[in-house]
């Protein structure tokens, strides 16, 4: 099922991390969360859009037969609005697979962002720009004689959670999860209606109201 712009816009508008995962979570979908280390560039910056992947291999040379670039390259030009690349690297720290000339090409095809698990660099220029990213760290190390992409648009894995081109992806301060596409109607809803609901218990406890009575009362914590 293709997300649709206007559920993007939704999600973007109004929700965050922490009550997208216990939306899944309370559906039975536990691993639905990269790892902590992967963290945002800008802070004040929402990541909200659908997944397009990478998987990436180290390697210990490079030459013309190689190509190394390849991929990245094909990938970054066929993104469209309301992407997100998703570099899944293996948690390799050799690399940083994304900078600031791959955010200036994304953004100018109206992609939303880049989730990845190795390193980003050029980070003062991307932050100019505004253009959401997360990262499992922060170093100038190009890819060239380190790792290549070697597949694009298949289903990978960054820490516990699984991804697929297509998924939804949102990030913020708190971190990032991801919703998968075939259930992220279903999830958006129903984090809508939890948001509803913890702004009653936000009420109630503002008033003073005993955290245990109010536990007892909505079953929100």
């Amino acid at each position: 099922m293709a997300i649709s712009d206007e559920l993007l816009k939704i999600a973007r508008d109004n929700l965050y991390t922490a009550i997208i995962s216990d939306t899944l979570d309370s559906k039975g979908y536990l691993k639905q969360a990269l790892p902590s280390t992967i963290r945002p560039l800008d802070e004040s910056l929402i990541l909200c859009g659908r997944a397009r992947t990478g998987l990436y291999m180290p390697i210990y040379h490079d030459d013309e037969e190689l190509n190394v670039y390849e991929h990245e390259i094909a990938l970054v030009d066929s993104l469209q609005d309301g992407d997100i690349a998703v570099f899944s690297c293996a948690q390799n720290k050799r690399i940083a697979p994304w900078g600031e000339l791959l955010s200036t090409a994304a953004h100018a095809r109206g992609a939303t962002g880049c989730v990845t698990d190795g390193l980003v660099r050029d980070v003062r220029l991307i932050r100019q720009i505004k253009f959401p990213v997360f990262a499992g760290g922060i170093g100038p190390l190009d890819t060239k004689n380190r790792a290549k992409m070697m597949m694009a648009d298949v289903p990978t894995e960054i820490g516990n959670a699984k991804i697929s081109s297509g998924d939804l992806v949102f990030g913020d301060v708190d971190g990032v999860v991801v919703i998968p596409a075939d259930i992220s109607e279903e999830v958006i809803q129903s984090s809508m209606e939890r948001i509803s609901e913890e702004d009653k218990v936000r009420r109630e406890l503002s008033r003073g109201i005993k955290l245990n009575v109010v536990f007892e009362k909505y079953g929100i914590l």
